[in-house]
This record gives C-alpha cells, sequence and structure tokens, in this order.
C-alpha cells in the first residue's frame, strides 16, 4: 500500500532560523525541505509554536500527484500521520559534508502500544520488527521497519502521556568519528562516542544544532 515513508514535518516558529541549523548536519536543502536517503524532513513555519516539535510522519502515497499531502487517520490515539508525494522509494546516496545520510529512527511515545500495533501493523502495513518488554523501566517497546527506516514506539505504563507525540529522531553516519570530527568544527556540542543499544554501533547525543529536538547519531 504504502512503500516507506515519505517525509517527517517538523514545525518551527523561525523557519531561517531552523534551516540554518539543520544545514549544519543535514544534505543541502531547498526551500526547507532536506532530502535523505530514505525520508524527507520538512521544516514548516507556524506563527503560535513556541519551539521546534515534531509534527507529523506521513508515509509515501505514489498514487497521489507530486508535491500533495492528504491526512491519514492516526487511530484511536489520533497519531498525526499523512499520505504523500514528495520523494520516490528509491533509497538514495545524498551527499553531506557530516557524513549524516538517513534517518535510523523516529520516536513516537504512546500511551496505548496495543493500538500501534493495530494502526501500524494490521492496517497501515508496517512490518512490526520487535515487540519487547522493558522491565526495569516498566515499558514497552515497539520497531516498525519500512523502507529502510524504523518507527520506535515507547510506550511508558509508569507515566503514559494523555496524547501520542514524536518525540525524537536519530540519524545515520557513516564513521561517527569522523562526523563529530567535522561538527566539531562547525561548533556542534554533543556527547562523547558511547556503545549503542544495538550490539556493534555507536552512538552520541546532538546537543546543539538540532532545534532543540532529542537527537542521537548511529554508526556501525
Amino acid at each position: 500500500m504504502y512503500p516507506a515513508f515519505d517525509h517527517i514535518l517538523i514545525q518551527v516558529p523561525d523557519l531561517e532560523t531552523a534551516i540554518a541549523e539543520y544545514s549544519t548536519l543535514l544534505p543541502a536543502p531547498q526551500t526547507g525541505n532536506f532530502s535523505l536517503a530514505n525520508v524527507n524532513l520538512q521544516l514548516g513555519q507556524v506563527d503560535d509554536v513556541a519551539a521546534p516539535r515534531i509534527a507529523r510522519l506521513a508515509l509515501l502515497d505514489p498514487q497521489l500527484d507530486t508535491g500533495i499531502s492528504r491526512p491519514l487517520p492516526g487511530g484511536p490515539r489520533d497519531i498525526p500521520l499523512a499520505r504523500a508525494h514528495s520523494r520516490e522509494p528509491a533509497y538514495r546516496k545524498p551527499s553531506s559534508t557530516s557524513g549524516i545520510y538517513a534517518v535510523d529512527h523516529l520516536v513516537l511515545q504512546s500511551g496505548d502500544a496495543d493500538a500501534c500495533v493495530r494502526l501500524f501493523r494490521d492496517q497501515l502495513g508496517l512490518r512490526l520488527a520487535l515487540d519487547q518488554e522493558v522491565p526495569e523501566w516498566g515499558g514497552r517497546m515497539l520497531f516498525f521497519r519500512h523502507g529502510k527506516m524504523t518507527l520506535e514506539v515507547i510506550q511508558n505504563r509508569k507515566q503514559p502521556p494523555s496524547r501520542d507525540f514524536f518525540w525524537g529522531i536519530t540519524y545515520l553516519c557513516h564513521d561517527i568519528d569522523q562526523t563529530l570530527a567535522t561538527l566539531d568544527e562547525f561548533g556542534v556540542q554533543h556527547s562523547p562516542v558511547r556503545k549503542g543499544r544495538k550490539p556493534g554501533t555507536r552512538v552520541s547525543t546532538l546537543k546543539s544544532h538540532c532545534l532543540g529536538l532529542p537527537t542521537l547519531l548511529i554508526s556501525p
């Protein structure tokens, strides 16, 4: 039905400032649109937004005319979704100064993991790659793999959100040491490199130039 993800929409109070920040990290944009290997990042200015937020996830619908976007029902949790056609499903190889080339995963905070399974797997056809309990913090994690990108759903039973929301982004880079060395030259603040949760990976948390959104870098 939907061969891949199309775009992630980030609403910002100041588009010019947001484009300048993200241009430090990502391949060169076109009018606020950053085209990565597996998904587009779209920035949109909204005057009544106090801080940047991940406002919507869109699935690619090639049957729509290019540039068109339509709302997609978000199930009982009213998750902000759309179907759109701003890119083609083929995996790209974008060139970026930083070496960041794709979105590894997008995180959704949810109050009902079962509702997310019914929505994303049963209705929208995303592959549920992993469903696991995390007893150390009283939660459940779902990983939906689709079009070489993962949607990670976190359900915290102790402090469930009243409304589901997209929380953070993890970007892929070819060589995290080289990427961080480049970002250091641009004055980007980040944590030291550490082992990732996935075996064989290394990660770093960005602390600036990421629109204030929880942002992680990951590489083999």
